[in-house]
C-alpha cells in the first residue's frame, strides 16, 4: 500500500526555535491509514526554562514547554484552549500567560484549587497582610495524626490555617488571596526539604502513609522539628511569581475572568458549548500506574476533599481495553466541543515498560470520534531524574519521551 500522508503538517516538523528540526521520519499503519511518526527534540528539557508560576508539583504532569509549542503554533490570541484533565493546570496556565480564554476540567478537586489563583494572583503586600490576620489557636485538635510529619508547633499552625480556610469557603467569604494562600499551603504540606512545613520525606507530589513515615523517621533517626509555615509560604509565594510583572498580572487577570473551571468527568461536559474550543492540550490518567487519591490524601485532608471518593472517581483502568472505552467517551465529548478546524493534542507515555503504546489505540479512538489523525510526535529527550516508578521503560535508557498523537477536526458535530 502506498504511503499517502495528509499534507497539514508544516507545523509539527520545526523545533521551538522555528528553524527546520531535522525530525527522524517514520511511519505507522492504522486502519489502512498511514500516520506519520515525527522524532526529535522539539522543546528544551530543562524545567527551570519555564515560567516560574509554574512550579507547583503534582503527580504525572508534563513540562510547560509541551503545550506552549502547540499553543503557539495552533491558536491566536482570545482563542479557547481547553485541558479536561488538568491536574495542577500546566495546559490552562500557560495558555493564559499566552492569553488564550481558557477551560479546565478535572475530576479531582484538588485540580482547581491548584490551578485557579495563578489566574488572579495577590501582591506580596497582601499575602503578607493576610497571613498576619490569620490567628493561630493552640488548642486546636487534629482527627488524625500527624505528629509523624509535623512539630507541635508548626500543626499548630497548619491546623489555624486549615479551620480558617475551611470556613471561609463555606461562608462564602474567600477570596483571591485566601485561594492563593491555600494553593500554596497545599504544595508545601511535605516534601523533602526545610522548604515544606514536614520533617524529610518523599517529594511533595507524593504523600506516603503516616506508618511509612513513622519507618522513615526511625531509619533516618529523625524527628519533626519547627517549621514556620507563614515563612514558608512567603517565601514560595515569592518564587512562584518572581516573574510576574504589573501589566502580565492585569492580562491573566483578564484571562480569569472569562475562565471556566469545572470539576467532573470529561466524557460530560454539558457546560462547554459544541464547536467552541480551538485547542485542546492533555495527558489522561495512563491505565493504573498513578495513584491520585492516595498519593494526595493529605492534601485532601488539608482541603477538607474526600481522599477515597477522589480515588473512586478517577478512571484507573487496569486493562488497555477498559481505559480504550473510558478515553473512546471522552473523545466523543471532544469531538462535539471541538471547532471546525480545530485541534487535539493528546500526549500519552510508554507504560507496563514499554510493552503498551497507548498512542497506537489512542489514533484509532480518534478516528472512531471522527478526528482525522495528522501525527504522532515523539518528543525525545535526555533524561536528568530517577522516574523507573512510572514503568517507563526508555527512562532507564537515559532518554525521556512525551508521545503525543495530534488531531484535527475537519467538520462540524
Amino acid at each position: 500500500m502506498k504511503k499517502q500522508f495528509n499534507s497539514d503538517l508544516s507545523d509539527f516538523v520545526f523545533t521551538e526555535s522555528g528553524k527546520p528540526s531535522k525530525s527522524r521520519v517514520t511511519s505507522i499503519n492504522i486502519d489502512n491509514r498511514w500516520i506519520p511518526v515525527f522524532t526529535n527534540e522539539y522543546w528544551t528539557s530543562k524545567q527551570r526554562q519555564a515560567h516560574s508560576v509554574h512550579e507547583v508539583s503534582y503527580r504525572a504532569c508534563f513540562k510547560p514547554q509541551l503545550p506552549r509549542f502547540f499553543i503557539e503554533r495552533l491558536t491566536k490570541i482570545g482563542d479557547v484552549v481547553y485541558d479536561p484533565f488538568s491536574g495542577r493546570g500546566t495546559t490552562i496556565i500557560e495558555a493564559a500567560l499566552l492569553q488564550r480564554n481558557v477551560i479546565a476540567n478535572d475530576i479531582n478537586p484538588l485540580s482547581k484549587v491548584l490551578s485557579q489563583p495563578r489566574l488572579v494572583i495577590p501582591t506580596i503586600e497582601e499575602i503578607i497582610g493576610r497571613l498576619k490576620n490569620i490567628a493561630v489557636k493552640k488548642n486546636i485538635s487534629s482527627d488524625v495524626d500527624l505528629s509523624m510529619f509535623y512539630h507541635k508547633k508548626t500543626l499548630m499552625e497548619i491546623l489555624s490555617l486549615r479551620r480558617y480556610l475551611l470556613s471561609r469557603t463555606k461562608n462564602g467569604t474567600e477570596d483571591s488571596i485566601d485561594s492563593w494562600i491555600r494553593m500554596v499551603a497545599t504544595n508545601r504540606l511535605t516534601g523533602h526539604s526545610k522548604g515544606f512545613f514536614s520533617v524529610y520525606t518523599l517529594p511533595p507530589n507524593q504523600a506516603i502513609s503516616a506508618e511509612s513515615q513513622t519507618k522513615i523517621n526511625t531509619l533516618r533517626k529523625q524527628k519533626p522539628e519547627y517549621r514556620n509555615t507563614r515563612d514558608i509560604i512567603l517565601k514560595k509565594s515569592k518564587q512562584l511569581i518572581n516573574q510576574i510583572d504589573e501589566e502580565q498580572r492585569k492580562s491573566l487577570r483578564g484571562v480569569a475572568k472569562k475562565a471556566t473551571f469545572l470539576t467532573g468527568d470529561a466524557r460530560t461536559t454539558k457546560k462547554i458549548r459544541n464547536n467552541s474550543v480551538m485547542l485542546t492540550v492533555t495527558s489522561p490518567p495512563f491505565l493504573d500506574v498513578v495513584q491520585y487519591g492516595k498519593d494526595n490524601w493529605l492534601r485532601c485532608w488539608f482541603n477538607g476533599i474526600d481522599a477515597e471518593n477522589v480515588s473512586k472517581n478517577i478512571t484507573m483502568s487496569r486493562t488497555t481495553d477498559d481505559w480504550c472505552d473510558v478515553m473512546g467517551d471522552v473523545f466523543r465529548e471532544l469531538h462535539r466541543i471541538t471547532k471546525k478546524n480545530g485541534w487535539v493534542v493528546f500526549e500519552v507515555g510508554e507504560v507496563r515498560k514499554g510493552k503498551t503504546k497507548l498512542e497506537e489505540y489512542v489514533v484509532e479512538l480518534g478516528l472512531e470520534a471522527g478526528f482525522m489523525c495528522e501525527a504522532i510526535m515523539i518528543n525525545q529527550q535526555q533524561f536528568t531524574k530517577t522516574a523507573n516508578i512510572w514503568g517507563v521503560a526508555n527512562n532507564s535508557k537515559g532518554t525521556n519521551s512525551n508521545r503525543i498523537v495530534i488531531f484535527k477536526k475537519m467538520k462540524f458535530s
